[in-house]
């Protein structure tokens, strides 16, 4: 009797959890770099059957359908690939796009774009719970937390023998019209976890005139070009701001390019690796170790 009481509940439970993991949202959209990222890294990426334009990495996402950019989403093209949900973060719109998805039926989750470990640690609880892998979300936040505390580490002991090189961070579109990362900005986070210096001291994206660009004497610039990388965004970076070729920073060769994806959705699972790099352009001959 005993043993027929334990198989019975053993049954009962295994189809509990049949059941909970049937009630999770199988079909799913996603708007931002960082979000996608993490669906993908928590084991979501077969759910993923469509997402925006700032979401390249794993090279898998590419292949799936496009909705446009994360805020110029439209209802039409979410709707016609028939998800369940909808995730991204508050960055995500237009309004009035995810009221009409939400009326149409589909779940819509907003996550945080703010770049600090307690909005990550939220988002990653939230998205572990909507895929069933909230054990998976747990140790990836604690990971995390562990890679930035070992950069921490590699900054300080760096700038026992350098001080931190005054940085500007450039975001622009085939080179043309730039705009310098200001405060409380995914850039400024990373420039600082990376151990530089941002020079530019107003909020926000704001564009400058190349005379204040050239002002501001940078002895390192990176730049994150939506459109070209290498060696062809560069030229184009110098090509259209000539005056950059006058500073401190491209005088000794130190301009570093910067994936513009690591700026889109918060804080995403590849950033640790791009501040190691940063670091290292930024305090040559330091340890990565």
């Amino acid at each position: 009797m005993r043993l027929s009481t334990r198989v019975a509940a053993l049954c009962i439970g295994l189809l509990a959890s049949h059941q909970a993991a049937a009630e999770l949202p199988q079909r799913w959209v996603s708007a931002g770099g960082a979000v996608s990222e993490w669906v993908s890294a928590l084991g979501g990426e077969s759910k993923l059957v469509g997402v925006d334009t700032t979401s390249q990495h794993p090279q898998a996402l590419k292949a799936l359908p496009s909705i446009g950019y994360q805020r110029q989403l439209s209802a039409e093209g979410i709707l016609s690939l028939r998800p369940q949900i909808l995730v991204g973060t508050e960055e995500m719109g237009p309004p009035t796009v995810l009221s009409q998805v939400r009326t149409a039926g589909v779940q819509v989750e907003l996550f945080s774009a703010q770049p600090d470990l307690a909005a990550l640690q939220g988002n990653l609880q939230h998205l572990g719970k909507l895929l069933g892998s909230e054990e998976q979300a747990s140790r990836a936040f604690k990971s995390y937390r562990g890679k930035l505390e070992e950069q921490q580490v590699r900054v300080r002991q760096a700038q026992l023998k350098q001080g931190a090189p005054g940085v500007l961070l450039l975001v622009g579109h085939a080179g043309g019209k730039p705009l310098i990362a200001g405060k409380d900005t995914a850039a400024d986070w990373i420039l600082q976890q990376s151990g530089g210096h941002n020079r530019a001291t107003h909020t926000g994206y704001k564009p400058f005139s190349v005379e204040a660009l050239a002002s501001l004497n940078p002895q390192v610039l990176v730049f994150a070009d939506r459109v070209l990388t290498g060696d062809e965004a560069r030229a184009a970076l110098f090509r259209e701001n000539p005056i950059l070729s006058s500073t401190p920073a491209a005088k000794d060769g130190r301009v570093i390019q910067l994936d513009p994806t690591l700026l889109v959705g918060g804080l995403g699972p590849r950033l640790p690796e791009a501040l190691k790099a940063l670091s290292e352009g930024f305090y040559p001959g330091m340890s990565t170790q």
